[in-house]
Formats: structure tokens, C-alpha cells, sequence
């Protein structure tokens, strides 16, 4: 992270490069065991929910106890094998009626399993749980992934519960200084965990050729074609709009052989993915932008990719992609709201010796494609050079040791010690 943000300076911060300390790590786990409710809306792929099955592994790893309650998705089957417990209901509605019966539910499991402290990732069961946690009397945590949007008031009270925590989580020092300047919270009360990467898993060792090839004909592309990889949700906070136009611009310039892979699900709730699909069509763009959806094998499409792009419009925090796109040691190209220095070294911030991608203004989709061209110009080695920096990046500053470090630290700090037996 970068020593000199403006975060640092007002939420409180740990520097997650720093050495982690076995014995003190050990320390904090040993403390006290913890049982932790972890309140999340549902368990698809998307970043509070790839973060509460970082939070099972964590806990876990530590001999901690996680119970994780969720409306359900792809990753139920994740948290099991990280030795968590699932517990279904339906936490991602919106309904007064149904968030009334969810405090019921979450405080009868708080008394029932003796839980210490309860996890909020996400707005609709926050409600749930914060009222839950003052019935309980037990501490109140919550984690931030995103700017949230606030058209109005009543969308501010709405997002105002994710800043009621005892304790709030950021992903990144930018998504912490939002949330100081919205809801006036203390600095205190902000810690910056950013997401941790597991290293072996997005490897670009570990992915052999036989996966990269099946991802190939998932994808629809060839060993010459250049692949731009955006790996989110279809929503349009993501910006898959900016890079369908940016695609655009490119095939007018003449650029051949290249394709944007767009990875990840549709949950159907809005029109968006029509609407962009709508205008692939009306701009003759259907040869150059699949529309893949989610994939069991995240690592071999980012080594498909020739570059990673996030094209966020809405402060994204700190983007996943971005960084596992870096540990496969490809370059990334991310919106100035889609990832912040700390995720991107990028020029004019640090030289191009020392660049692991590009940053442009988001919703510049002009700006994206000129980084794509500039990207697309440099040698092999170049790339190469790009892509090893980017992994010792991330590998430096997004280890899961330090974010466990930090993380065990921060429960600790807010759980009494419980009266032992002699």
C-alpha cells in the first residue's frame, strides 16, 4: 500500500507488506477460540462473497469457528471444504417482514452456538444483523467491497447501516475514505484489510497447457487472437459498456485479432446484459466481444488473457480480478474508481520500469482503448517484465498470512476473554 495515502492518514491501518510474526499471530489465535457469524446475502462469485469464504479460511486456519449464513449459491460447497458451517436464509431480501424474521433467526444462533461476534458482508442482512447484535450484545462487524450509491436520502440511511460496524472493514484506502467522508465515522473505527490471493491457485505455473486450451474453446478464440479479459458480474457499475466501446474504437483504428472475454455472471436482475448485447449488435461487434458468463476454471482464462481490465464506473474498492490478474502475471488495465495505486503500479505514479499496468478515468472508454494500444505495441519481454513485477506485487502486499494477521488482530481486539474453568 502506498505509505503516503490519504487513508493512512485518517483510517486506522496496518501495513499488510510488513513481516507477519509467527509467534504473535499464534498468539492472538491461542487467545481465545472464536465463533464468528458470518451474514452474507448469497454465495455466488462476486467479492463479498469470495471474501467470506476467505474469512472461513482464515478462521479455520486459525482454530476458529466460522458459521456462515447466506441465501445460498455456487460457493456453498466452498465453504464446507474450508470447514465452515452453512446455515440457509434468506438474508438477501429487502422485505421489513423478512429482514424482521432474520434478526429473529440470527439471534437465536448467536445464543444457540455461543457466537462472539457477527460479520456483515453486504446491506441487506447488515440490517438484520446489526439489530440482532444489540439484542445479542455482541460486537458488530462489517466489510466494504464497494461504493455503494446514494441517489437520495434515503438511500444514504439505507447504506448508513454498513457504517454502524464496532468495527468497519475496507478493501482498499480509497473505499476507506469514502466511507469517512460520507458517514462521518470515526478513524478508529475504519481498518483497511485489503483481499488475499491465494498464490498457488493463480499460478501461471500450476495451469497446464490442456487447460488453456479447453478455456480456448470455451472462449471461442486461438493462440494468435489477443484476449482482454473483464472478469465481474454483469452490472453496470462494472463498466462492460466502457470496453464494448473501447472495442469499437479499436476495430475502427483497424486493430485485428483481438477479443474481449467478458467472465463472470448474470444474475438477471437488471436489462444491462441485453442492452450491451443490443449494442454489440447495432456497432457489428458480435466477431470481437463473447459474452462467456462464469467459468469453473478462473486461472486458465486469465492465462488466456493477453491483459486484464477492469472498467469500473462506480467505486469498485479493491477488484479481485485486478490482483489475481497481476499473481498470473499478466498486465491489467483498471478505471481510476475500478482499482487505486495500491492495487495498480501505474505511470505517471511510478516509472515504466516499475509499471505492473495502466490506469485510466473511468468511463473513458477513448482512454481504455489508447492503454490497450500502448499494451499491444510493447515486445514479448516487455510484457514478461510487466507480468513478473505484477506477481511479486501482489505477493508482497496481498499474501493471505498478513490479511489473516490483521484480521485475527482485529477480533481479537473486540472480544472480551472469556472466563476459564481453572
Amino acid at each position: 500500500m502506498n505509505s503516503g495515502s490519504a487513508a493512512q492518514k485518517a483510517p486506522s491501518y496496518v501495513e499488510p507488506s510488513e513481516p507477519v510474526a509467527t509467534q504473535d499471530n499464534d498468539a492472538v489465535s491461542a487467545r481465545q477460540r472464536l465463533t464468528v457469524l458470518i451474514v452474507v446475502p448469497t454465495l455466488h462469485a462476486g467479492a463479498a462473497e469470495m471474501g467470506a469464504v476467505d474469512l472461513v479460511r482464515i478462521l479455520t486456519d486459525a482454530g476458529h469457528r466460522a458459521i456462515v449464513m447466506s441465501r445460498g449459491g455456487r460457493l456453498e460447497a466452498q465453504i464446507v471444504e474450508a470447514g465452515g458451517e452453512y446455515v440457509y436464509a434468506d438474508v438477501a431480501s429487502k422485505n421489513p417482514i423478512i429482514i424482521a424474521r432474520n434478526i429473529a433467526v440470527i439471534s437465536r444462533i448467536v445464543r444457540q452456538r455461543h457466537c462472539d461476534i457477527i460479520h456483515a458482508h453486504g446491506r441487506a442482512p447488515a440490517w438484520s444483523a446489526f439489530i440482532a447484535s444489540k439484542l445479542t450484545h455482541k460486537p458488530f462487524v462489517t466489510s466494504w467491497y464497494k461504493g455503494f450509491r446514494e441517489q437520495n436520502a434515503l438511500k444514504h440511511l439505507y447504506n448508513s447501516v454498513m457504517a454502524r460496524g464496532d468495527k468497519i472493514i475496507a478493501a482498499s484506502d480509497q473505499l476507506a475514505e469514502l466511507i469517512a467522508e460520507r458517514h462521518r465515522v470515526p478513524s478508529s473505527k475504519i481498518n483497511v484489510v485489503p483481499a488475499s490471493i491465494d498464490f498457488d491457485l493463480f499460478n501461471p505455473a500450476n495451469v497446464s497447457v490442456e487447460r488453456i486450451d479447453a478455456m480456448r474453446r470455451i472462449m471461442g478464440v486461438t493462440p494468435s487472437d489477443k484476449v482482454i479479459l473483464v472478469v465481474g458480474r454483469m452490472l453496470r457499475r462494472k463498466g462492460h459498456h466502457v470496453a464494448v466501446r473501447a472495442a469499437r474504437r479499436l476495430k475502427d483504428m483497424g486493430m485485428k485479432d483481438f477479443v474481449f472475454a467478458f467472465v463472470g455472471e448474470d444474475e438477471g436482475h437488471s436489462r444491462y446484459t441485453g442492452d450491451l448485447w443490443d449494442e454489440v449488435l447495432a456497432n457489428n461487434l458480435a466477431g470481437v466481444v463473447r459474452l462467456i458468463g462464469p467459468v469453473d476454471d478462473l486461472p486458465a482464462s486469465y492465462a488466456v488473457a493477453s491483459v486484464v481490465v477492469s472498467a469500473a464506473v462506480q467505486q469498485e474498492g479493491l477488484q479481485r480480478a485486478i490482483l489475481e490478474g497481476q499473481a498470473m502475471e499478466r498486465p491489467v488495465i483498471a478505471s481510476d474508481l475500478g482499482a487505486g495505486p495500491d492495487a495498480v503500479l501505474a505511470p505517471p505514479s511510478v516509472s515504466e520500469e516499475r509499471m505492473t499496468g495502466l490506469r485510466f478515468s473511468a468511463g473513458d472508454d477513448a482512454a481504455l482503448a489508447a492503454g490497450l494500444v500502448r499494451l499491444f505495441a510493447m515486445s514479448p519481454a516487455q510484457h514478461y517484465a510487466i507480468g513478473l513485477r505484477g506477481r511479486h506485487w501482489v505477493m508482497e502486499h496481498f499474501n493471505r498470512a498478513a490479511i489473516s494477521d490483521l484480521t485475527l488482530r482485529l477480533y481479537s481486539g473486540l472480544v472480551q476473554p472469556k472466563n476459564t474453568r481453572p
